[in-house]
């Protein structure tokens, strides 16, 4: 149960982030934000770890801000898996992580 109220929180950030970002878009309805969620929590999940670990010397070496770079070349990712999700630009990419973290961490703060 708890996994599912995630995902659907999840998709709420998504949705809030693409109303404040002009350049990220999402065609269809409420299934393609759940779709979304699912297709970003699987890579957060199982391609996440694996780059962080293979590009730690660059994040070392960054300070940690290679880490937003990693962040949006996932969210491109996830517009390649996902039918009508699209982003317009890499900045928007990373405006898209950053307020999608955001907007998860005061969403789960209010979950618990």
């Amino acid at each position: 149960m708890k996994i599912i109220l995630r995902l659907l929180i999840s998709a709420g950030a998504i949705a809030v982030a693409v109303k404040l970002l002009p350049g990220v878009h999402v065609s269809g309805g409420w299934q393609t934000y759940l779709i979304l969620a699912i297709v970003l929590a699987a890579i957060n999940f199982f391609i996440k770890p694996v780059l962080l670990l293979l590009t730690l010397p660059l994040s070392i070496l960054t300070l940690g801000l290679f880490t937003v770079v990693l962040n949006a070349a996932l969210v491109f990712l996830a517009t390649k898996i996902v039918p009508g999700f699209t982003v317009d630009s890499f900045l928007y990419a990373v405006y898209f992580g950053v307020v999608l973290a955001i907007v998860n961490g005061v969403l789960k703060r209010l979950d618990d």
